[in-house]
């Protein structure tokens, strides 16, 4: 069985934290985690009063590259911002389970056959009726200019109008995950009628049927936006508008909170919630996300050494995910297999073999090299990424593995982890979780992932048990494959799940009475914006 002096740890590592701003108290910290309600970690009050302009601050704007194609978007910040003004088939709701949207209802003839009724009543912001060549367009768009949400979507086959309310849609195979992935604004319906006759390029404007349009955009420093009046939430809203604000500085972003001038703000930081403890009119909440943070071995270009896999699974076994909970998150996350733990039919991290491998066993092989000295790179932008990198030295040192922590701009990063070949022996990132746990385990296979191939070779019994997953229904069977995927993925330890990523945020409870799920799949904060009341 796995032991550790897990006090001891604490004590050495609180001291060399202290000067990146992680906690130094091992027994927590950060926003609250507190349901309200099942599911909610806050519930809007209707009678609050309202109709006041809403502010918000985040941390980074949308990905450009793509332009503002939801289809394109490739990050969290993209979907929530995209979401406010484009709308998708299903929706998921604070349980992680799947919901109508646009589909206001749909049957499943067969394990490869979904049949979808309409939501008549949905209208675009210009005033026009969505139409099912709206949607089966999106859906054909998205299919024939491939994007990452493509593959998140499985092996679609065709899609077809069946009615004037009606779009089947056929897969090529069994895929569970398919109503999960349609959740999701890459997913979102296009008013392809405008899009076909070259009215709009969704490159650069959007027109959804969303709860809300954009009035203003200037890049990476504010969004505004305006009602909706052809939503069908449109007179329930209980705000005027929205400004979204990009702050990169995570102070000025928890000084906002304080003074008032943000009504809400996304926070990276536990210190953060701590750090407004004693601010009387801010709550600070805690929402658990399936994203979770993941060590690199490189296996292929790294240090000689993590081509062995015994060498790599020395390494998995001496971390210490309690410790990286703990000590960097406040006690806030928990540990993750490769299927997100807070998702169904997910493996149980503690089961794992390297939770259950003694960390003197992982000492002796790396003894048997005579020692071993490795670079740990990671990205500046998220500073939570080098006090877990710190964690991960401090847990190595004590089996004989000497780590040096390397600090980059993301451009840097990228181009060192990403490039082929690549240039590092381990590093540091998170991966999006989503909603439902098969989505994310095909970044494990290096020949479907494709940029997982220039650091880790991955195997054939992975990738099957991947394939199997997918196709296999919600349940005890697909929980046990899960169970048998995680092992194999932490045996041969190339990409290693770590702990998953939350999401602290910070609030006015005399400016806002929102409505905040306590678990989240695709990063958005603002889900529930129709039930947001912001006060005047």
């Amino acid at each position: 069985m796995k032991k550790r002096a897990f006090l001891a740890l604490t004590a050495v590592a609180a001291v060399g934290l202290t000067a990146c701003g992680a906690p130094t108290d091992p027994t927590g910290g950060g926003g609250s985690a507190e349901e309200v309600e099942p599911g909610y970690l806050a519930v809007a009050d209707p009678d609050f009063a309202a109709g006041g302009e809403l502010t918000v601050q985040v941390d980074y704007d949308v990905d450009e590259v793509g332009g503002l194609d939801p289809q394109a978007a490739s990050a969290a910040r993209g979907w929530m911002v995209e979401g406010l003004v484009y709308e998708t088939l299903t929706t998921i709701d604070e349980n992680l389970e799947v919901q109508p949207g646009l589909a206001a209802s749909w049957e499943q003839p067969s394990d490869t056959e979904y049949v979808f009724q309409l939501d008549t009543d949905a209208t675009f912001s210009n005033g026009r009726d969505m139409t099912v060549d709206d949607v089966a367009g999106s859906l054909q768009r998205l299919v024939d200019t491939p994007t990452t949400w493509t593959g998140q979507l499985g092996p679609i086959s065709s899609v077809e109008a069946t009615g004037d309310e009606e779009v089947t849609v056929t897969l090529a195979e069994p895929y569970t995950p398919f109503l999960a992935a349609l959740a999701n604004t890459p997913a979102a319906v296009l008013p392809m009628q405008e899009i076909d006759a070259g009215d709009i390029d969704v490159a650069t404007e959007m027109l959804g049927t969303g709860p809300l349009v954009v009035a203003e955009h200037r890049q990476d420093e504010y969004w505004t936006f305006e009602p909706n009046e052809h939503h069908q939430a449109a007179d329930e809203l209980g705000f005027s508008g929205l400004r979204l604000e990009v702050v990169s500085d995570e102070s000025t972003r928890v000084a906002a909170l304080r003074d008032g001038s943000a009504d809400l703000a996304m926070l990276n930081s536990v210190d953060s919630a701590d750090a407004l403890a004693d601010a009387s009119d801010v709550a600070v909440v805690n929402q658990q996300n399936t994203d979770f943070h993941y060590l690199i071995m490189n296996s292929i270009a790294g240090d000689e050494a993590l081509q062995d896999e015994d060498v790599r699974f020395a390494i998995n076994t001496a971390i210490d995910r309690d410790a990286i909970n703990e000590l960097v998150l406040g006690g806030t996350s928990q540990s993750t297999g490769v299927t997100p733990a807070t998702l169904p039919d997910a493996c149980v991290a503690e089961d794992l073999p390297s939770a259950q491998a003694a960390v003197e066993d992982a000492k002796a092989v790396i003894d048997d090299l005579g020692g071993l000295e490795l670079n740990l790179v990671v990205y500046d932008s998220e500073a939570v990424l080098s006090d877990i990198a710190q964690v991960i030295q401090q847990n190595l040192a004590e089996i004989g593995v000497t780590v040096s922590i390397e600090s980059y701009d993301y451009a840097t990063y990228s181009s060192l982890v990403y490039a082929d070949p690549s240039d590092f022996d381990l590093a540091l990132s998170w991966f999006s979780g989503y909603a439902d746990p098969s989505m994310v385990t095909t970044w494990w296979n290096p020949s479907l992932a494709g940029f997982t191939s220039v650091y880790n070779v991955g195997s054939d019994e992975t990738s099957a048990l991947i394939a199997d997953a997918a196709q296999t229904p919600a349940g005890a069977e697909r929980a046990d494959l899960f169970s048998d995927l995680c092992a194999s993925v932490d045996e041969e330890s190339e990409t290693v799940p770590l702990v998953l990523r939350p999401t602290e945020i910070g609030y006015r409870t005399d400016g806002l009475s929102p409505t905040l799920f306590a678990d989240e799949g695709y990063g958005n904060v603002l889900r529930a914006i129709t039930e947001y009341r912001a006060a005047e």
